[in-house]
């Protein structure tokens, strides 16, 4: 076995397959891993209410990672850190989707999810919620682009995707990485010993920074520049190869 203590997981497209199910064998390879004594842990652009019947599912009683590193659990129900959107860049963020009337939009709250057919009322009491994730999707490239360029103008998001047709926004120096780094922390390990997998560029900062970064079988292409292996894709059970083949290899 290596020296890999944690192995952090994307949901969407990694873990889960293209029927959001979480497959016999990865359930089965990520109880060898947690039997062998290693921290498996969601890291999602997902919500908590929304990752945790999956976690229930596979009995994690660990750390995770939520809405792209906005928020860090101990483990389920116990927050260890939460970074807020600040209302001022919502307001501006949601605008900017009003202009664009063919794109949909979502935000995370601490408590709730909106969106562009259930927004906040009153619709401009953006200081009364406390944001952490603001999104776009739109399969119009142009639209997309040139929603991307104005926010990158303001230099003071995050800027990354869970597709290739949408966009999400934390605040500036919030990632999977940054979670994963402060993770590390509490767990008392080296990034050296983190095995990070995911498939979208919401995941490439931890690929990157990680022991080990495994880009999936169906990842963007950037993913896969990004990563040190790639494994199989999320219909192919990619997650338990990764653990048979190089976390419990031998």
């Amino acid at each position: 076995m290596g020296n890999y203590k944690l192995i952090a997981l994307d949901m969407d497209g990694t873990l889960l397959n293209e029927r959001t199910e979480i497959s016999a064998e990865n359930a089965e390879w990520i109880q060898k891993a947690l039997d062998a004594g290693i921290t498996v842990s969601f890291s999602t652009g997902r919500g908590f209410r929304s990752a945790l019947p999956f976690a229930e599912q596979l009995k994690l009683e660990t750390p995770m990672i939520t809405v792209n590193g906005g928020e860090i659990w101990q483990r389920p129900h116990v927050l260890h850190k939460r970074t807020l959107l600040s209302p001022a860049y919502v307001q501006r963020l949601h605008e900017l989707a009003l202009v664009h009337s063919e794109v949909w939009f979502w935000a995370y709250t601490t408590d709730d999810i909106y969106n562009k057919e259930k927004w906040i009322d009153p619709a401009g009491d953006y200081e009364g919620h406390h944001w952490l994730k603001f999104g776009y999707y739109t399969e119009d490239d142009r639209a997309r682009e040139a929603i991307l360029a104005e926010v990158k103008s303001w230099e003071a998001l995050e800027i990354t995707n869970s597709s290739p047709w949408n966009l999400e926004l934390n605040p500036f120096g919030v990632s999977k990485a940054s979670a994963l780094r402060e993770l590390c922390g509490v767990l008392g390990i080296e990034m050296s010993q983190v095995v990070a997998v995911g498939d979208s560029l919401n995941d490439i900062a931890a690929i990157r920074e990680a022991g080990l970064g495994v880009a999936m079988g169906n990842a963007q292409e950037a993913v896969k520049e990004a990563a040190d292996f790639i494994t199989l894709t999320n219909d192919e059970h990619g997650v338990a190869e990764v653990i048979k083949r190089h976390v419990l290899k031998g």
